[in-house]
């Protein structure tokens, strides 16, 4: 296919994927739990990596570079590196498929996907989507799993030779795996792995500005994201005065049941496995002197679910899991500093770096706070950092690669040198 072919068939499903919106987001909210105008925004979200690929398939240029020797010439190429293998989270069913497989097809790619096993329905869907806009038989492949079977698929994406590029979001652990395995055959990675985000308040910032974005960057999907602040790091000047107007506006904001009830904001943990991890790290916390001061158990619903409160706690240790490893649930912890030399230390203490955030007005810190903080990317008085036109992905064990904006295409791409004498 041409360039061309491949943008209007990117543009057919886009519009699709915008027609059959709500349906979608019905879907996802009933496999993944999430409040339904959450999911209908991750519809929104997942379809602008679609159009913006479709876009991008038509500017994947070339170069003409000056030769050293007069009697030639050295064109370089950029082609499709072939199948891709496309394993994807449970937490962002439909964003992470179309982020991985908008950049594929663009290029020029077909694609092996495999969803997680928790939420195979709306990958299916976009596949059914897909189909209706025009995109050939084989073209988009979807191998569903259960969990026992997951292990077999993954080893067979990662060292089967057809396969040779391997895209995969999820824990740091199997990305490790992953990553040994498709060193067998040499395959092109981009692995996007796990965070423990800082997220920085220092005493000159906007604290009302600061604890709206908190809500939404902490309690997006119940705490399931991978760049959801997991640290929160409040100026001993205004600590106390944080603490409260947080916890003001979490009462305030946030109404826990079925995602399809009308009101919903807050859904539940998606898995019984992610619901105990919570419960362990709170206790452990509890153990080591932490304070709970919202929320902190299971609340008494009438749906079924694993459900768990939005959770804010104080006095936490540095040492304790909640600290050094990646929550993905809704615990809060808010820990007190008193310098910007000390917390950028705390924040970096970690062998993950993929997101972070701060909030100030001073100038000259930030750029030497964004400068600083060893993450893929910062939110700078804003608690998100993800569009379609943004380069996502993180540094050290969070992962190699980037996924949306123009560097996203080039993930799907090999370069061809042509050294052409005459």
């Amino acid at each position: 296919t041409t360039a061309k072919q491949r943008s209007v068939l990117l543009r057919k499903w886009h519009d699709l994927i915008i027609t059959n919106k709500d349906d979608l987001a019905r879907i996802l909210a009933l496999e993944g739990g999430k409040p339904l105008a959450e999911a209908t925004g991750e519809i929104m979200y997942g379809a602008s990596f679609i159009e913006w690929f479709g876009e991008e398939a038509k500017r994947v240029y070339g170069d003409v570079v000056p030769s050293p020797f007069g009697n030639s010439r050295l064109v370089v190429l950029k082609q499709p590196i072939g199948v891709a293998g496309i394993v994807t989270p449970y937490n962002f069913p439909n964003a992470m498929i179309t982020r991985k497989v908008g950049a594929a097809l663009a290029a020029g790619c077909t694609v092996v996907v495999r969803p997680a096993h928790e939420t195979p329905y709306s990958a299916l869907a976009l596949c059914e989507l897909a189909q209706r806009a025009g995109i050939p038989p084989g073209v988009i492949n979807v191998v569903t799993s259960s969990l026992y079977n997951t292990p077999d698929v993954g080893g067979e994406l990662t060292t089967n030779p057809a396969i040779r590029k391997v895209s995969f979001t999820g824990s740091t652990p199997v990305g490790k795996l992953l990553m040994k395995q498709a060193s067998s055959t040499m395959k092109k990675i981009s692995f996007e792995l796990g965070g423990n985000a800082p997220f920085i308040v220092f005493d000159d910032a906007d604290l009302d500005t600061a604890a709206e974005h908190l809500i939404a960057c902490k309690f997006r999907n119940s705490g399931q994201t991978c760049v959801c602040a997991n640290r929160i790091y409040v100026h001993e000047r205004v600590y106390d005065e944080f603490v409260d107007r947080f916890v003001a506006l979490v009462k305030e904001k946030l109404r826990i049941g079925h995602g399809l009830d009308e009101g919903t904001t807050f859904g539940p943990v998606i898995t019984a496995r992610g619901l105990e991890k919570v419960e362990d790290q709170l206790k452990r916390a509890v153990n080591s002197g932490a304070k709970v001061v919202l929320g902190g158990k299971r609340p008494d619903l009438k749906v079924a679910g694993h459900f768990f409160e939005p959770t804010v706690l104080t006095n936490v240790s540095d040492d304790v899991p909640m600290s050094c490893e990646e929550t993905f649930g809704p615990l809060c912890p808010i820990y007190k500093f008193s310098t910007e030399d000390e917390v950028i230390s705390r924040a970096n203490n970690v062998p993950v770096g993929l997101a972070g955030y701060f909030f100030s007005r001073d100038i000259g810190r930030i750029f030497r706070v964004a400068e600083a903080l060893e993450v893929g990317m910062v939110g700078v008085n804003i608690g998100t950092v993800s569009s379609e036109v943004a380069p996502f992905g993180g540094v050290k064990e969070s992962g190699v690669g980037r996924e949306g904006s123009r560097y996203g295409i080039d993930e799907y791409l090999n370069i061809k040198t042509l050294n052409i004498a005459f």
